[in-house]
């Protein structure tokens, strides 16, 4: 068994979709990337890779890259998985708590939950989602931006 750990964090700004765990959450405002910069994902995928000792997503994704201009993290998620498990490992479990002072997310967590166990082809039970503010405490307590912290265990296969 392995642990991985992945973070990430994305600026908020006007004229983007929020997406968040492959979700569209209702918003004025959406996060800046490269991809569709859904900080959820890309938090799972580094720390699935990070468990693996896999590098990260930069290095299977590179932000330099068209080809992943505005790409769906999801379909990213499902490659990733691929890789992890052409190494010889599964996910047993992830953890997961996304940083933000609004939008409100509970709404939402259930079909994260559901829309990325679907892509890792793990029960939904194997993936916990939580969501958290700062008590508007640093630049995502102030609205600038939102983050991600993810936690994961693999096993051999």
């Amino acid at each position: 068994m392995r642990i991985g750990h992945g973070y990430d964090v994305h600026r908020l700004v006007n004229g983007r979709k929020l997406i968040l765990g492959g979700v569209e959450v209702e918003y004025e405002k959406g996060l800046l990337g490269h991809s569709d910069a859904d900080v959820l994902t890309h938090a799972l995928m580094d720390a699935l890779l990070g468990a693996a000792a896999l590098g990260d997503i930069g290095k299977l994704f590179p932000d330099n890259d068209d080809a992943f201009l505005d790409a769906d993290s999801v379909k990213l998620l499902k490659k990733v998985c691929a890789v992890v498990k052409e190494h010889g490992y599964k996910l047993c479990n992830a953890d997961c708590t996304i940083i933000a002072q609004r939008p409100k997310l509970a709404p939402f967590i259930d079909k994260m939950r559901e829309t990325l166990a679907s892509a890792m082809d793990v029960p939904v039970s194997a993936l916990s989602i939580k969501a958290t503010t700062e008590e508007r405490l640093g630049f995502t307590g102030e609205g600038l931006g939102i983050a991600a912290h993810a936690v994961c265990l693999i096993e051999e296969i």
